[in-house]
C-alpha cells in the first residue's frame, strides 16, 4: 500500500472542527487581554497616599506591559489558526512542510497549526 501523501477530507473536517474551536477560545482569551490593557476604571490609586500611588502605577504599568506582551502573543497564535484554515481549504494541512511527509494525527490535534513534523522539528535545533 503507497504511503498517504494528504488527509482525506473527513479528516480534513475534523482538523478544522478542533481549529475553529481554538480560534473561538483564542478570539475570545485576546479581547479579555485587549480590555485588561484598556480598562482604566478598575482599582485606581485617586484615593491612595502619594508613596502607594507610586508603587501601584508601577505594578499596573507592568501588568499592562505583560498583557500587551500577552495580547501579541494570542495574536500569532490567531493568525497560526487562521493560516492552519487555509491550508485545511488547499487541501495541503497536515503535510511538513521539511520533508513532505504528512504530519502524525496525534501531533495535529495537540497543536492544529503545526507546519513541521517532529522529526524536522528537532533537526531545527
Amino acid at each position: 500500500m503507497a504511503e498517504k501523501t494528504r488527509y482525506s477530507d473527513a479528516e480534513l473536517d475534523e482538523f478544522k472542527q478542533i481549529i475553529l474551536q481554538k480560534l473561538e477560545k483564542a478570539k475570545k482569551d485576546y479581547e479579555l487581554l485587549k480590555s485588561a490593557i484598556t480598562q482604566s476604571d478598575s482599582n485606581d490609586t485617586e484615593d491612595t497616599s502619594p508613596t502607594f500611588k507610586v508603587l501601584e502605577e508601577g505594578a499596573a504599568t507592568l501588568s499592562k506591559e505583560e498583557a500587551g506582551k500577552l495580547a501579541q502573543r494570542q495574536m500569532k497564535f490567531i493568525q497560526h489558526l487562521q493560516a492552519a484554515l487555509v491550508r485545511i481549504e488547499n487541501k495541503t494541512y497536515g503535510i511538513c512542510r521539511e520533508t513532505g511527509k504528512l504530519i502524525p494525527k496525534e501531533r495535529l490535534r495537540a497543536v492544529p497549526h503545526a507546519t513541521l513534523s517532529i522529526d524536522a522539528k528537532e533537526k531545527q535545533r
